[in-house]
């Protein structure tokens, strides 16, 4: 539980960061959105969670 929770932090303090930082970059990307088709989205979504679950997979097994 206390590595959900460090996980969970750990993208709290990203998103943070990003709004902090750069939150013109964030502000276009949110006006672009609408545009990328469903299907990109979605495809790009799972190669994100796929990439999530195989680093912490390296991550864990080292």
């Amino acid at each position: 539980m206390a590595d959900f929770l460090t996980g969970i932090a750990f993208f709290l303090i990203i998103e943070g960061l990003v709004y902090a930082l750069a939150p013109s970059v964030l502000r276009r990307m949110a006006e672009m959105l609408p545009r990328i088709p469903e299907n990109q989205l979605r495809a790009s979504g799972l190669f994100a969670v796929g990439l999530g679950v195989l680093m912490v997979w390296f991550i864990r097994g080292a």
